[in-house]
């Protein structure tokens, strides 16, 4: 029985190109020595006594510099092609990880984070348009899965090393490390990857690719990129209120809060690439999995008002895991099935804004609920946000339904 579903498992790994492989190897090493971003609040709060409508603002330049980021890495894949981008996008935010550890003022943190998100996310854009060059277009959304795994693969690694390097050498530690990765990352990708420029068109395995249309026209996909900045809202409160939670409320140590961050990532590694074949094969409406997640998330923050237990952090933790392996493989998928051959760079620009967008909102709003009115506040108020997301994916599917195009 255990060898079946082993196979089973490793099955869902089959027939991936061998750049798909290294994409997903430099995404691994990159994201596992992400360790700053889980204890950035903490950081600033804590080491650097900042308030927290202080910490709000330099979390806001963070994702101000991530959209912008996320938008020139689109346009500029459109126009000069991914792969320069991303050379050019890990070498130099890892050399400016390394300055940021020397900045402690607040004016310099915010210009700070905003220049490095702005180099930084020049990336996403630009690998997912890779993906659409290397992958085979009949498994695109498992390779978007499998990068995916490797994202969240090491933030579970991350967020446990990142603890124990606080805990030995201090909160510069992570700066080193996270700098490195970013630069030992570009390195193996320009050495075994060769660029490929043309953009092999879109498999329309929905019929909902759209032919010579503007992507500010499709008004089916301005309300899909709502949904996406809802829900990405909701999953970064893990890395910007839920941290704090658990040092405030129940006096949780960086370490045993990297470990609860932690289960997220092992999490997706086990059970995320079997649900997206699982659903591929059934061939399950995409929509209908992103509505499941919303319920989800929705689910995972109001559980957190009966905080008298510290299990109950496991538990929501948990649930929000589900309904992002619900969520973000399936809404990857639906925006790159969307764009025009011409158009991969905007449509996926768009998407990741979304995301720089959510980080935007999600710290600044979360942190000045949570000073105002309390964390009680908050869940209350994320949980609701999870609830609107469901209303708009019946409102999309709704669409999709009278007007596929």
């Amino acid at each position: 029985m255990f060898q079946t579903a082993l196979r089973r498992y490793i099955n869902n790994f089959r027939g991936f190109r061998r750049e798909v492989w290294i994409l997903t190897l430099i995404t691994f090493i990159n994201r596992a020595g992400t360790m700053v971003l889980p204890f950035l609040s903490k950081y600033l709060k804590e080491n650097l006594h900042f308030t927290y409508t202080q910490v709000g603002w330099i979390m806001v330049a963070f994702g101000i510099g991530s959209m912008l980021g996320s938008w020139l890495g689109g346009k500029l894949s459109d126009k000069i092609g991914f792969y320069r981008i991303m050379v050019f996008s890990l070498f130099t935010s890892g050399i400016l990880f390394f300055v940021l550890q020397f900045i402690t003022t607040f004016w310099g943190l915010c210009f700070g984070m905003f220049l490095l998100m702005t180099i930084a996310d020049m990336f996403r854009p630009a690998m997912f348009v890779s993906l659409s060059v290397y992958a085979k277009p009949e498994n695109r959304v498992r390779a978007l899965s499998l990068v995916r795994l490797a994202i969240n693969l090491g933030f579970a690694a991350g967020p446990m090393l990142g603890g124990l390097i606080i805990l030995g050498i201090g909160y510069q530690g992570l700066f080193w490390v996270d700098g490195s990765t970013c630069i030992i990352a570009i390195l193996i990708f320009a050495f075994f990857v060769k660029e490929k420029k043309k953009i092999p068109e879109l498999l329309d395995e929905q019929n909902l690719v759209l032919e010579k249309k503007s992507v500010f026209k499709d008004k089916s996909f301005w309300v899909f990129l709502f949904i996406s900045f809802t829900t990405a809202m909701l999953f970064f409160q893990i890395f910007t209120t839920l941290p704090l939670f658990h040092h405030e409320q129940f006096g949780l140590s960086e370490f045993e809060t990297g470990l609860i961050i932690s289960l997220n990532g092992l999490l997706i590694f086990m059970f995320e690439m079997p649900i997206v074949s699982l659903f591929e094969r059934k061939k399950i409406n995409r929509i209908k999995s992103i509505l499941l997640g919303t319920v989800l998330m929705a689910i995972s923050f109001y559980i957190l008002l009966f905080d008298a237990w510290v299990g109950i952090l496991i538990i929501s933790i948990i649930i929000i895991t589900f309904g992002e392996i619900f969520i973000f493989p399936f809404a990857n998928g639906f925006a790159m099935s969307r764009a025009p051959k011409d158009q991969v760079g905007r449509y996926m620009a768009l998407y990741t804004m979304s995301f720089s967008l959510a980080h935007i909102i999600s710290s600044k709003l979360g942190l000045e609920i949570i000073s105002r009115f309390g964390y009680t506040t908050n869940w209350i108020v994320m949980g609701s946000f999870g609830i609107a997301a469901m209303l708009f994916c019946l409102k999309l599917k709704q669409m999709i339904k009278n007007n596929p195009s």
